[in-house]
């Protein structure tokens, strides 16, 4: 069983060590074979005969050999353990790699991203791609870390649901047995059944929308953060809880992963002591003022007006993030709450970074009857939702919730082109893995 990682290797000098992994680069200069070898941990020069040059890129080996330190002339300063070699003194190949498609030797891959994801069993072992994925683990693992030290429980909700928590046409059906059931595009009526069972909850979600979209923004199958908590006194102990909820997320990112963020070669997102937070009316007038574009009169932000209210809080406020609240009753799902001091927009809120949203919340209702006329206004019909209205019928208290997109999250760290390099395996209206059809991908995958 392998007992040592490549990373451990700096400590154990002058050592024998038994190392296993992925050979993933050759060098052979004929009686001497250099071969770095990759594992989970990362790469270390392993120094042998010319026996190793039967070995090829992938193949899986097993390697002993001594734990040396290199003169100083060949420290390796972009690897970790770039002070020191093993001189292999034996070798195992544990499996042959077929020939490569593409060079798997350089520091950055440079792929087009149909290719990227074409091979994606392929490319996630680089070590360019693997490390996104350990930024997701902690974004993911410290949302749930920042709720649990609020006193939230996490519970897990389903993925196949009676009917849409949010209405319209982008769910997928399913056929049910014999009958017809959805899949989930929100865990949002369960978690309002759940707060008022344990008051605090969250859950970590797969969320499924079949938005019409091929954009660098967005996916069918999403990974989402969400939390929902009652007895609020106002919608504003919500937005702050957010607020508290993202500089928890990004303070673990960038303790725990600030090697993987120095490699990107990205800036930190900037944060204020307090994030900046404008109604959607007035954000609307400063992007008018400043571009001369007038979207006054639209219930929501487009893709350009975004990033220029993203550029403006950098600018005027020094933060990469800003709130957007108070989006129009009409944009917003059946139970979200009315100010009633704003009639006609709600006690809503968005949280954009970097010019994308990040997170959208709010206060919902929690009066049944509300609940019930709201939904008749815009024509829901909750008969398949008897589980959800059971919550309001028999006593909610006030509350309310938010919901992150951790890939959205991902995406904007580490400063990626496309939302699907922030996915394992990114679902989207032309692929399932595969790419789906024949047309050129590469032309449709274009920017929002």
């Amino acid at each position: 069983m392998k007992t040592i990682y490549i990373k451990d290797v700096p400590e154990l000098e002058g050592q024998e060590v038994m190392l296993y992994g992925w050979v993933h680069i050759k060098r052979d200069h004929k009686k001497v074979v250099f071969i770095d070898l990759r594992d989970r941990s990362g790469i270390v020069q392993v120094v042998g005969d010319e026996k190793m040059a039967i070995l090829n890129s992938e193949d899986v080996v097993a390697i002993k050999g001594i734990v040396k330190k290199r003169s100083e002339n060949f420290i390796n300063p972009k690897i970790k353990t770039g002070t020191v070699e093993i001189a292999a003194t034996d070798f195992e190949v544990l499996t042959k790699a077929k020939t490569l498609p593409f060079d798997f030797g350089k520091d950055k891959l440079d792929l087009t991203l149909p290719v990227l994801l074409d091979n994606r069993g392929l490319t996630l072992r680089h070590p360019s791609i693997s490390p996104i994925f350990k930024v997701q683990e902690v974004v993911i693992d410290s949302f749930r870390n920042a709720l649990k030290n609020k006193d939230f429980i996490e519970f897990q909700a389903p993925v196949i649901i009676s009917q849409a928590a949010e209405g319209g046409a982008e769910v997928f059906e399913i056929k049910y047995f014999d009958h017809k059931a959805y899949l989930a595009q929100s865990p949002q009526f369960y978690k309002q059944i759940m707060v008022a069972v344990f008051e605090r909850v969250f859950t970590v979600n797969k969320t499924l929308r079949a938005e019409p979209s091929v954009t660098t923004r967005h996916l069918t199958e999403a990974t989402t953060l969400d939390a929902e908590f009652g007895f609020i006194d106002s919608w504003l102990e919500v937005m702050n809880m957010a607020e508290y909820t993202i500089r928890f997320m990004l303070e673990e990112v960038y303790k725990n992963c600030a090697d993987i963020v120095a490699d990107y070669g990205v800036e930190r997102i900037i944060l204020p002591e307090k994030i900046p937070y404008l109604k959607l009316r007035e954000a609307q007038e400063i992007i008018f003022k400043r571009t001369g574009r007038d979207n006054r009169h639209e219930p929501d932000l487009d893709p350009e007006d975004e990033r220029e209210i993203c550029e403006w809080a950098k600018e005027e406020k020094a933060s990469d993030l800003v709130f957007i609240t108070h989006y129009p009753v009409e944009k917003r799902p059946f139970y979200t709450y009315e100010d009633p001091d704003d009639l006609g927009y709600t006690l809503s809120f968005d949280l954009l970074g970097k010019g994308i949203e990040w997170m959208t919340g709010g206060q919902r209702m929690h009066q049944y009857d509300l609940l019930i006329d709201n939904a008749k206004k815009r024509g829901i019909n909750l008969d398949n939702s008897e589980l959800y209205l059971q919550a309001f019928r028999y006593g909610m208290p006030p509350e309310g919730g938010f919901s992150f997109g951790s890939e959205r999250i991902v995406m904007k760290i580490l400063n990626l082109a496309n939302i699907r390099e922030a996915s394992l395996f990114p679902r989207d209206m032309e692929r399932v893995d595969i790419h789906l059809g024949n047309a050129n991908h590469e032309q449709k995958d274009k920017k929002s």
